[in-house]
């Protein structure tokens, strides 16, 4: 096991793994950007170490300053997190140069799996389902007027970097197709210095289902079932729960043999989360992310696993704690991401929280490193924390889940608490009826 783990990460999921750590007795180390000198996660760890301004490429996404860090303070293994470095395949790979244990998979499954066409061509092998697509990179618009024709429209052309919703964009009939295609591929260059897009059918009424997976590296993984991510905003979850209320125990069982026997093809390690669109009853493949999932939550409230554990225990080379078979779901959870956003026009609301009052009781879990008196900087991602929930049946889950938001106080700042309130008490959210573009027209009429 080891000794010292540096956790390049911030605000929760940084806590979240610090905990992990402690529990298994292991020292951590936090990085923070000057705007973070006061965050939880540095004021809980063992050693600290400031790697900068607040600006991310000058702290967060510094490659050498992270590895100072490690240096100064020992660190033997560094624990990513999400966003950030997580899929960085070039940071995993200095860090073992260095013989410092990236805490996750391999750069070389970081690599193929963050090209999304090498992504898509690598799943294609291994016998998971697909998007019926372009044959690799679009390069022109008549190439691209090509390959939608002969799939129909409406269809979607896509960065093949990247992701988070940039650099994608729909195409309903030829006419739209020029602009589409030019502004995905603006968007794209921008965003991730890279104009390669490809092409996608665009599927009308999908849910957005995704598998947890988990390998050891040595050709033995399993999955942990499904997590339903349907309700979104531009592309960004905003809503997760499991099980998918939409999907049964053997299509549950069919798409995850299937996600869980690919991962011991290629020999995976760490924690995965395969991601479908799902649609009449059909699976098809739109990405991997090589890291662990804002929504982890919900999956461990229904198997009773620590995955931020498990992940620190199978990179010290400990192998699996468990097998597929030990694997039981009970209940339904439900994960609400709680935002420093205006809840009608997401505009974000940095700034001080003058009062702070999680929610608690049985089955109710409040993951954040905000506390009353914080100040919420304004140079990254707005998620102050996550309100999960987990009862034994969906609808006591929702019912939970209503009087925890009820209980829910945070003042000075806005939050999209209201309209939390608002998705739980409406019919098709209460019933499980969604799909992928279900809550913006809901944000349109409302």
């Amino acid at each position: 096991m080891f000794d010292k783990v540096l956790i390049a990460n911030r605000g929760e999921i940084a806590l979240r793994i610090q905990r992990a750590c402690k529990e298994l007795g292991i020292a951590t180390v936090a990085v923070h950007s000057t705007a973070d000198a006061d965050a939880m996660h540095v004021r809980l760890a063992d050693e600290s170490v400031c790697i900068g301004p607040p600006t991310s490429s000058d702290s967060y996404l510094n490659i050498p300053r992270l590895l100072a860090a490690c240096e100064i303070t020992g660190a033997d293994a560094v624990h990513p997190g999400y966003g950030f470095l997580s899929e960085n395949a070039r940071f995993a790979e200095i860090l073992e140069e260095h013989n410092i244990t990236f805490i996750g998979p391999t750069s070389e499954h970081i690599r193929i799996m963050g090209d999304k066409i090498e992504a898509k061509e690598t799943a294609k092998r291994l016998g998971i389902p697909v998007v019926p697509g372009s044959d690799g990179a679009v390069k022109t618009e008549t190439e691209a007027m090509k390959v939608a024709k002969s799939m129909g429209f409406p269809v979607l052309i896509k960065a093949t970097a990247g992701g988070g919703g940039r650099g994608m964009k729909v195409a309903t009939s030829a006419e739209d197709l020029p602009m589409a295609f030019s502004t995905a591929r603006s968007e794209a260059k921008a965003a991730f210095g890279n104009d390669s897009v490809y092409i996608e059918k665009y599927l009308t009424k999908p849910r957005h289902i995704e598998i947890q997976v988990f390998g050891d590296g040595q050709g033995n993984a399993v999955h942990l079932g499904e997590r339903d991510c349907s309700l979104q905003r531009r592309h960004q979850k905003v809503f997760e729960e499991a099980p998918s209320p939409a999907i049964n125990a053997a299509a549950r069982a069919r798409i995850g043999e299937t996600v869980a026997t690919a991962m011991q093809t290629i020999k995976y390690r760490g924690a995965g989360t395969v991601e479908f669109l799902y649609e009449d009853g059909e699976f098809y493949f739109i990405e991997m992310n090589t890291r662990i999932q804002v929504e982890h939550p919900v999956t461990e409230a229904i198997t009773g696993i620590d995955l931020v554990l498990e992940q620190i225990r199978v990179a010290s080379g400990a192998g699996l704690s468990f097998r597929q078979e030990d694997i039981q779901f009970s209940g339904h959870a439900i994960e609400c991401r709680i935002n420093a956003e205006n809840p009608r026009t997401f505009r974000p609301s940095p700034g001080q929280i003058t009062y702070w009052h999680p929610p608690g009781g049985l089955g109710i879990r409040v993951d954040s490193g905000a506390y009353q008196g914080y100040r919420i900087p304004p140079y990254y991602d707005s998620l102050i924390g996550k309100l999960i929930v987990h009862g034994k049946t969906r609808n006591e889950c929702m019912m939970r889940l209503k009087r925890a938001l009820s209980e829910f106080v945070i003042d000075g700042i806005e939050t999209t608490i209201p309209l939390f309130h608002e998705l739980v008490r409406h019919p098709d959210v209460v019933n499980g009826m969604y799909d992928i573009h279900w809550l913006e027209k809901y944000l349109g009429k409302s």
